[in-house]
């Protein structure tokens, strides 16, 4: 780890607590941590994924010093080695899937005078119509790529984008060993769906599938950006990943 560096350039440590060790940089509460603070965290996890399983904590995580670092991992610690097991192995590959939106029709504008009760109620059951024709499309285009790429868990999302197509953002968790027979599966299909663009991305640490298994973990985190710098003292440690002698994990919030 010495090559690698951490928030504001600072130097990446192995931290040791108990049968983990977490993967550390100092952190100056006099700085605010910036967009830029973001990346460099995202970059470290990103190498740290590139030779071993990784949970990553969440950006802003801030200790105010050793002890409590080190109380924090240990009082977590059977969650975070089951975590590991479940995720071992285990990669995140996201689609984002651009559908024509099939409910997207101009809702008729009211009249002026008596009408307009009578309009508003016809407009209210036209929305709520083409809500539910979009919920329908979006279940079914999900459930046609969890049939197409069979992956061991997914995340779905679905938005309305300002263009008026529907936009899907579907995380899909697979073995590693797997993403080459992944992404030909993926370029098989999105030459086949016409009535969508379909982009990927990946392989990512397994960023959704983390969250849900730690999201009752009791870690203290302090809030992000300037409220960070004003909470804790100097010499504090953001906190970015954890490592067993065989895996090196972050640990999320």
């Amino acid at each position: 780890m010495e090559s690698v560096h951490g928030v504001s350039g600072n130097q990446v440590f192995l931290y040791p607590a108990s049968d983990l060790a977490i993967i550390v940089s100092e952190h100056n509460p006099a700085e605010a941590l910036s967009q830029k603070a973001g990346v460099d965290h995202a970059r470290v996890i990103a190498d740290c994924f590139q030779h071993s399983t990784v949970l990553p904590f969440r950006f802003g995580t801030v200790f105010s010093d050793d002890e409590s670092l080190r109380k924090s991992i240990r009082s977590n610690q059977r969650q975070f080695l089951s975590n590991i097991d479940k995720l071992r192995g285990k990669t995140e590959m996201h689609l984002k899937i651009f559908v024509d939106d099939c409910g997207n029709r101009e809702a008729g504008k009211g009249p002026c005078g008596e009408t307009v009760g009578r309009e508003y109620l016809s407009n209210l059951r036209e929305t709520a119509t083409r809500q539910r024709e979009r919920q329908t499309r979006a279940r079914a285009v999900s459930f046609q790529m969890h049939r197409l790429f069979m992956p061991l868990d997914e995340e779905v999302s679905c938005r309305l984008a300002e263009n008026g197509k529907m936009v899907l953002d579907i995380s899909h968790l697979i073995d590693r060993k797997y993403v080459e027979r992944y992404q030909n599966k993926f370029a098989t299909t999105s030459a086949t769906m016409r009535d969508c663009q379909m982009q990927l991305s990946g392989p990512w640490p397994p960023y959704h599938f983390v969250h849900r298994l730690t999201r009752g973990a009791h870690v203290p985190a302090q809030p992000m950006a300037s409220s960070v710098a004003a909470a804790v003292p100097a010499g504090a440690v953001s906190a970015i990943a954890v490592a067993t002698p065989q895996d090196a994990i972050a640990v999320l919030a």
